[in-house]
């Protein structure tokens, strides 16, 4: 029995990260926001496009744009949960608009993408 690292990876590197932030927001806040916020998903998702396929620039160069434009879904995220967290809204309630607010961003980037034929 052969285990695939390119699925297993990204779980032990998950639970790594959730250990490491649990750890390390006893000392410094600041230091657990790096470790929640470092890019780890990125290198395991270029690996996999990497290793799938034959022409490995071009397929990295997808990748990678596609990468940058779903960063502004995960901003805005981060934006409306830090203003519902300072105005006092309660945990579940800062997560669930902040991921509607991902969700309709992503939505409108896949539209606007459609429409420009991309």
């Amino acid at each position: 029995m052969s285990i695939d690292w390119s699925r297993v990876a990204p779980v032990l590197v998950s639970i790594g990260v959730i250990i490491l932030v649990a750890i390390v927001r006893q000392y410094s806040k600041t230091f657990a926001a790096i470790a929640a916020t470092m890019p780890l998903n990125i290198p395991l998702g270029m690996w996999i496009v990497y290793s799938g396929s034959e022409d490995h620039q071009a397929a990295l160069s997808e990748f990678g744009e596609a990468a940058m434009l779903n960063m502004i879904p995960t901003l805005l995220f981060l934006l409306v949960a830090w203003q519902l967290s300072k105005a006092g809204y309660p945990i579940l309630t800062t997560i669930g608009v902040g991921y509607l607010a991902w969700g309709v961003s992503l939505g409108a980037i896949f539209l606007l993408r459609a429409l420009l034929g991309r």
